[in-house]
């Protein structure tokens, strides 16, 4: 069985791993194998200056699960969508300004499609100022719960739409954009994922709009007061980019957010996200 070489970046969420080359990430069925265990212990995997190519990314990928290739066209290679804010190279750039607050992917999918198991992101190009990726352990938000509190919310369900999350960035869309947005079924998930290993998570972020059976204002105050609970600076791991790094995350158990950068900046990292199996419950 293949063993990583693992350093801790902090004591809740994330670790590099070191001494590993693209071509074995690429082929290594065992090394795979150890990138989900090791995924699951840390939440996030940083591999400083790993220069993985686009094809050895999604090779990778296929060795995690199923990989996602709705929106391919976007690149050459199937399975890669690059995530920048130039609309030359990505046509739906303003959505990704929404990627600058909280969120988990996948809890507003077109059908009933699960979340995403895991996403991979490799820097092309990087910004000048700002672009720094974040991540916050949403099991340890769970964890340091207290008993009652764990009880309370253990109950709770939350309308999850994407509308809640374009406004937070966009607060005065066109009659057209509200529309577009509307398209997008809302989902009502629990607020505590049960998973399938035991273990429970928070459900917040972005999409997160309001609390099911409670008053609007007051269901939102107590998101808003979780997701402060849930990002902490010590359940945060803050990763700051250089060109050729790749960096996996658990998107189940990890919120994550991009920091603001310029409009005009080169920043690009190319993304492939591995399909979840398993349902927010």
């Amino acid at each position: 069985m293949s063993v990583l070489t693992i350093n801790k970046l902090t004591s809740s969420v994330g670790a590099e791993v070191v001494g590993l080359d693209p071509d074995q990430l690429a082929h290594d069925d065992g090394l795979a194998t150890a990138v989900l265990d090791a995924l699951e212990d840390n939440g996030v995997l940083v591999f400083h200056g790993l220069n993985l190519s686009p094809e050895a990314q999604v090779a990778l990928c296929e060795r995690l699960g199923e990989v996602d290739r709705s929106a391919d066209g976007h690149h050459p290679v199937s399975g890669i969508y690059p995530i920048t804010l130039d609309k030359s190279k990505n046509k739906a750039a303003d959505y990704l300004k929404a990627s600058f607050v909280w969120h988990i992917d996948g809890c507003t999918p077109m059908h009933d499609e699960c979340p995403q198991k895991a996403t991979v992101l490799s820097a092309q190009q990087v910004a000048r100022r700002g672009g720094e990726t974040e991540f916050a352990n949403a099991y340890a938000a769970y964890e340091t719960l207290s008993d009652s509190e764990k009880q309370r919310y253990g109950s709770l369900r939350v309308v999850h739409s994407l509308e809640a999350s374009q406004r937070r960035v966009n607060p005065e869309p066109t009659a057209e954009q509200l529309a577009r947005w509307r398209s997008r079924p809302t989902h009502e998930n629990p607020l505590v994922w049960n998973h399938r290993n035991g273990r429970k998570s928070l459900v917040l972020g972005a999409s997160a709009d309001y609390i099911a059976g409670m008053d609007v204002d007051a269901g939102r105050a107590l998101l808003e007061e979780l997701l402060a609970h849930s990002t902490t600076p010590e359940k945060v791991y803050s990763h700051t980019w250089s060109v050729g790094d790749t960096v996996i995350w658990d998107n189940q158990g990890v919120l994550h957010r991009a920091m603001p950068y310029e409009p005009n900046s080169p920043r690009e990292m190319l993304r492939t996200t591995v399909l979840g199996d398993e349902p927010i419950q």
